[in-house]
């Protein structure tokens, strides 16, 4: 009987591998092409997916920003109105049918609007000293020991007016941190609050008016051996350099007001770590006030607010305005020259003026009529001129090669102010012929933009969410840009302060 053999017995064992792995290859091969061919289709249909929604007019998205009352943006999304051909019309009347259906189904669309979060107020610590630093000096006294601050709800300390008003910006900073602590407070975009403890404050806050302090007190009378302004300066250094916030931070957060350019005068340089408040730096050296370090802010315009202004280019008759002092220091020599150089000129009113009889209004009632203001240096850079006619709306024109201006990091002045360097000004024509280049289209141009501006330069109280950026909030918002600056500086500063005990 013969042996049965299997058929896999008919082969040596090399060759059954052979086999098999020829087998496998061959279905390696197999899938390899089926993943190719699959790949290539997925391909191909995503890629007439998407010539197909090229090409349908009726998915044509237009996405647009538009600015409402808060400036925060809308998605506008907008279906096309024009059919694949252009603006040929289907020549099928049940298809002009649909395409009206789609038309009222596809019409303006506005995803609804969700106006962003405020931005975070900057959190002021402020300091509670006495009241002889702040609105004792407006004749304001407390009711009972131990009080510091006025009830603003039912008092508001009336600060003077004329020239001392045009450095109060102490008062209307100070008046609105003590407002923000009040259930009155209902605004939502505050720039500033005032915060109880000094580990949550981003900057420490110094209530001592110094403005009015040297408006008032800087003059030695015969029973005193130095001012009150003096000893006020004295007492300050005192009182800031004991405490733990100044020592703990060097003084690099604490913001202190010296607005006038007289205030301050021997305290800055013992003060100097700080932030100072200043209306310029003309006064001061580099080492105590700079532009990188501190706040220009601006003056409060003395001339009334020029509402309803109606007026235009023909409607104001003199060309050229200047009404002040005209002989000054001797940074104020420019003014001299440009007065013999203009006086004589028909259509420029160029003239000595002071806040007597009647002076301001006078003034006001000057630039309201004048298309530029001529805003000219005088003992020091700035002066309250170019806000007075920032005010009237009348083109400034800023002849002060030193001058710094506020919140000039967020704001083109170049868009409603004219500058011209004091050597040219003082070229024969050339600053007529300048301001006579410019006609009735730019000047239009800029006195719209000046009316939009001028807000930032007003102050008032008590402020309302209505009522935008004034003086106030963009003074605030100014020393906010500054506080990651001065984060580092405390954190530098605080390196080597480490106690340990050898």
């Amino acid at each position: 009987m013969k042996k049965s053999v299997s058929p896999v017995s008919c082969f040596s064992l090399p060759e059954m591998f052979e086999r098999s792995n020829t087998r496998y290859h061959g279905r390696m091969f197999i899938t390899r092409i089926s993943m190719i061919f699959l790949l290539i289709s997925i391909l191909s249909v995503l890629s007439w997916f998407l010539i197909l929604s090229s090409t349908n007019p009726n998915r044509v998205l237009d996405h647009k920003s538009v600015s409402g009352p808060s400036d925060s943006p809308v998605i506008i999304i907008r279906s096309s109105e024009k059919s694949p051909q252009g603006n040929a019309e289907s020549p099928h009347p049940k298809n002009r049918g649909e395409g009206k259906t789609e038309e009222v189904k596809e019409t303006l669309q506005c995803i609804q609007k969700v106006s962003p979060p405020p931005p975070r107020p900057l959190k002021v610590y402020m300091y509670d000293m006495s009241p002889e630093f702040h609105f004792g000096l407006l004749g304001w006294k407390p009711e009972r020991n131990g009080v510091v601050w006025p009830d603003i709800r039912v008092n508001v300390p009336h600060h003077p007016g004329g020239l001392n008003l045009q450095h109060s910006v102490e008062y209307w900073l100070t008046l609105d941190l003590l407002f923000s602590e009040l259930p009155e407070d209902t605004r939502i975009s505050r720039a500033a609050i005032r915060v109880k403890n000094y580990t949550e404050a981003d900057v420490v806050f110094v209530p001592f008016f110094s403005s009015l302090s040297y408006n008032r007190f800087s003059k030695v009378n015969q029973k005193q051996k130095q001012s009150r302004d003096r000893e006020l300066q004295d007492k300050v250094v005192k009182f800031v350099t004991a405490q733990e916030e100044w020592k703990h931070s060097g003084g690099k957060d604490h913001v202190i007001m010296a607005h006038h350019p007289n205030s301050m005068s021997t305290a800055r340089h013992k003060l100097y770590p700080a932030m100072f408040v200043v209306a310029d730096f003309g006064r001061y050296s580099p080492r105590v006030a700079n532009v990188d370090k501190d706040i220009v802010a601006p003056y409060k315009h003395l001339v009334p607010s020029y509402a309803n202004d109606t007026s235009g280019f023909d409607s104001r008759p003199v060309l050229l305005y200047f009404q002040g002092a005209i002989y000054r220091k001797a940074g104020g020599f420019v003014r001299q020259e440009l007065y013999y150089l203009l006086k004589e000129e028909k259509d420029v009113h160029f003239s000595f003026g002071s806040v007597q009889n009647h002076g301001i209004s006078k003034a006001g009632e000057g630039m309201r009529s004048s298309k530029f203001c001529l805003n000219i240096a005088g003992d020091t850079p700035s002066s309250n001129r170019l806000f007075d006619a920032i005010a009237s709306h009348c083109i400034p024109v800023i002849i002060s090669d030193d001058i710094e201006l506020p919140y000039e990091d967020v704001l083109n002045y170049n868009e409603f102010c004219i500058f011209v360097r004091a050597s040219d000004a003082l070229k024969k024509g050339f600053l007529l012929g300048l301001v006579r280049s410019i006609g009735r289209e730019e000047w239009n141009k800029m006195w719209r933009r000046l009316k939009e501006v001028e807000r930032y330069f007003d102050f008032r109280f008590p402020g309302k969410d209505d009522d935008g950026d004034y003086g106030v909030q963009m003074i605030w918002k100014a020393v906010a840009r500054k506080a990651p600056l001065v984060k580092m500086k405390v954190h530098r500063f605080q390196r080597f302060t480490r106690p340990f005990l050898i």
